[in-house]
């Protein structure tokens, strides 16, 4: 069993993690940079200790820093969260062999993962399908080009060893090619230090949808099911929906009865994320997330499951408590990402939070580190809090989104409610009429 648990990051997955923890008895370390002294996370946890400056690379990313401060702290597991060095291999490798335990997948898994390519082989020979594309990465921009004119424009161009739309490049056609082609390469290896990519046909008009899963070192798995995440800016979610409108309750049972074995076979532990393409009634898998998601809540509410309870758990070596036949989904969630940025033009708002008032009542869930006369530093991610709405259906999930957008106030620095307020009032989104593009088209 685990006893205690050294926290790896920040914000408001920093809160959630440990709130599942204070859950369990489990006592609980917050790490910090000098920046975030006087955070939330800090000043719930039992202990704390700061790992370095503001810049990520000196503290939240510094592995050395990590580890030593849940050696010295006597944590006997570190839970990576999401973003920083939740999907880092070497970490996950490095955590182990200190005698700790990683609350997360098996380092092999996170580095297949991490490969889009190998992820898409891998799931391929599982069963799933995927998106027809490259078979692996091309590093010939001639044979590229062949293969492009082969599959037919528009033509996706994605780096092998990342997310996020970084590394990522469309070609309309021939004669941009060779530019899209080069420059997602170069992006990729700025960004991720390898700078392979691979091609996939570029589908016009899909919808994101993503599958849940969680699974014991037994071989047992399960699916939560699966959340719309198509409304989203430059491939970054903003909105996010469970269930999805456009799978059926037959349709859902059967494919993520099919994800859970493939993932079962796998010998995959912990949580995880199968994301895929939806176009023309089909499901194309893209990648996997191997960590907990920033839109686990939506599931969580309508499963009334705590994902972050059973990674503990499972991590700790126990047996998944929950089979598919015990997971029912009741109602409608959506989550709205509350961001610390210009709601026209997307620049990031760092500043001192005032007059700060969470909306509540039935079906409202607001997860955030944020609290009145609290800094929002200028050097992390620009999410600042989670607004999570639960409802009978959609209908009644969208009313409730509209009250409690406009109860939500955080003053002192710009955020994305003014967009969500915008979206939840637009009758394509109200009718559930959108695709990935969606929100480029409309709001650019």
């Amino acid at each position: 069993m685990i006893k205690k648990v050294l926290i790896a990051n920040r914000g408001e997955i920093a809160v959630r993690i440990l709130r599942a923890c204070k859950d369990l008895g489990i006592q609980t370390v917050a790490i910090h940079s000098t920046a975030d002294a006087d955070a939330m996370h800090v000043r719930l946890a039992d202990e704390s200790v700061c790992v370095g400056p503001p810049q990520p690379r000196e503290s939240y990313l510094n592995i050395p820093s990590v580890i030593s401060a849940a050696c010295v702290s006597g944590a006997d597991a570190i839970h990576p969260g999401f973003g920083f060095l939740s999907e880092n291999s070497t970490f996950s490798h490095m955590v182990n062999e200190h005698g700790l335990i990683f609350i997360g997948p098996k380092a092999d898994h996170i580095a297949m993962m991490g490969d889009k390519i190998m992820a898409k082989k891998t799931f391929s020979r599982l069963g799933l399908p995927t998106v027809p594309g490259s078979d692996g990465a091309v590093t010939n921009v001639n044979k590229a080009l062949k293969m492009a004119d082969e599959m037919g424009y528009p033509v996706l161009i994605k780096a092998a060893g990342g997310g996020g739309g970084r590394g990522m490049k469309i070609a309309y056609s021939k004669l941009d090619f060779v530019e899209a082609y080069e420059t997602a390469g170069r992006e990729a290896g700025i960004s991720f230090g390898n700078d392979r990519v691979y091609l996939e046909k570029y589908m016009a008009n899909p919808r994101h949808i993503e599958f849940q899963i969680i699974s014991d070192k037994f071989g047992n798995a399960v699916h939560l099911g699966e959340r719309d995440c198509s409304l989203q800016r430059r491939n970054q979610k903003v909105w996010e929906e469970a269930l999805s409108s456009v799978l059926s309750p037959e349709f859902r049972d059967s494919f993520g009865r099919k994800i859970a074995r493939a993932v079962g076979k796998l010998g995959y532990l912990g949580v995880g994320t199968l994301e895929f393409l939806y176009e023309n009634g089909e499901l194309y898998f893209i990648e996997m997330n191997t960590r907990i998601q920033v839109e686990h809540p939506i599931t969580e509410v309508i499963t009334g499951i705590d994902i972050v309870r059973e990674q503990i758990l499972v991590a700790g070596g126990n047996k998944l408590s929950l089979s598919q036949g015990d997971i029912n989904f009741n109602g409608h969630a959506i989550e709205c990402r509350i961001n610390a940025e210009n709601s026209e033009t997307f620049i990031p708002s760092a500043g001192t939070v005032i007059n700060y008032h969470c909306p509540g009542g039935p079906g409202i869930r607001v997860d955030s580190a944020l609290y009145d006369g609290c800094k929002v530093p200028p050097y992390y991610d620009s999410l600042i809090a989670k607004l999570i709405v639960h409802a009978n259906d959609r209908e009644q999930c969208l009313a409730r989104l509209r009250r409690a957008l406009g109860e939500y106030v955080i003053d002192g620095i710009d955020t994305l409610i003014p967009l969500h307020l915008k979206l939840v009032n637009n009758p394509d989104v109200i009718a559930g009429n959108f695709d990935i593009h969606f929100l480029e088209k409309v709001y650019k």
